[in-house]
This record gives C-alpha cells, sequence and structure tokens, in this order.
C-alpha cells in the first residue's frame, strides 16, 4: 500500500511538470528528417516523442529480461521443492519395513536325544548318530 502510495505521487509529480513545459514551450519548430521532407510541430510533442523513442527499446529489454528471470527462478523453486519433498519423503522399503514388520520365525521343538539310528531322520545332521557323534 505504501509503495503504491509513492508511485501515484511520483507520476503526479511527472504529470505536472511535463504540464508545465507543454505551456512554457508551446511554439511550432521545423524538423528536417530529409532533405526534402520537413515536420512541423510543436516543442513538447518533440520532447514527448523522442523520450518514447528511447524508453521503448529499453522498456522491452527490461520487460524480456525480467521474464527470463522470472523463469528461471521459478525452475530453481520448483527443483530445490522437488529436492526437499525427495529428501523427507519416505522410501517404499522403510515404508514396507516399517508398516508390516517381517514375522520372526518360531524356534523347532527341542530335539531329543535318540541313540536309535532308526530314530533319526535321513539328512538331520543336528541329531548325533552313529556317523555324526555329536
Amino acid at each position: 500500500m505504501g509503495m503504491q502510495v509513492v508511485r501515484t505521487i511520483v507520476w503526479v509529480v511527472i504529470l505536472i511538470g511535463l504540464l508545465i513545459f507543454s505551456f512554457l514551450n508551446w511554439r511550432p519548430v521545423e524538423v528536417a528528417l530529409w532533405s526534402d521532407l520537413v515536420l512541423e510541430t510543436k516543442v513538447p510533442a518533440l520532447v514527448i516523442v523522442a523520450f518514447l523513442l528511447g524508453l521503448i527499446p529499453m522498456w522491452l529489454y527490461h520487460r524480456g529480461a525480467k521474464w527470463q528471470l522470472n523463469r528461471r527462478i521459478s525452475s530453481l523453486e520448483s527443483a530445490v521443492k522437488s529436492s526437499a519433498l525427495s529428501r523427507h519423503a519416505p522410501t517404499p522399503t522403510a515404508t514396507a519395513a516399517t508398516a508390516a514388520p517381517a514375522p520372526t520365525p518360531t524356534p523347532a521343538p527341542a530335539a531329543t536325544h535318540a541313540t536309535d539310528p532308526a530314530d533319526t531322520k535321513a539328512g538331520d545332521t543336528l541329531t548325533p548318530s552313529k556317523d555324526n557323534p555329536a
């Protein structure tokens, strides 16, 4: 709000200055564009046209540079946002591990010491046998 007031005051001062300049210099002048082409105009119109001829190219350059910088800023902001989101987002493996913990295997019943080789199962290496004493 405060900046809007300052901007309005500056434009009013510029407009008042331009009006005072126009009233004090309202004289016709001849401008020779080419040797056979002469333009007769008032001094304020000539000053305003000369000012606009200098202002418009620089204003267009400024708008282009501002547009390019705004695009770069928004690109960098989106890169930072995606980087921050990917850094703080849980990984799929971490969520699967925390959501449902893996079941723990239940221990097998304690093996009884079988002394008879017929009681031991084939391939059972933990139970003592004749071939594999514990």
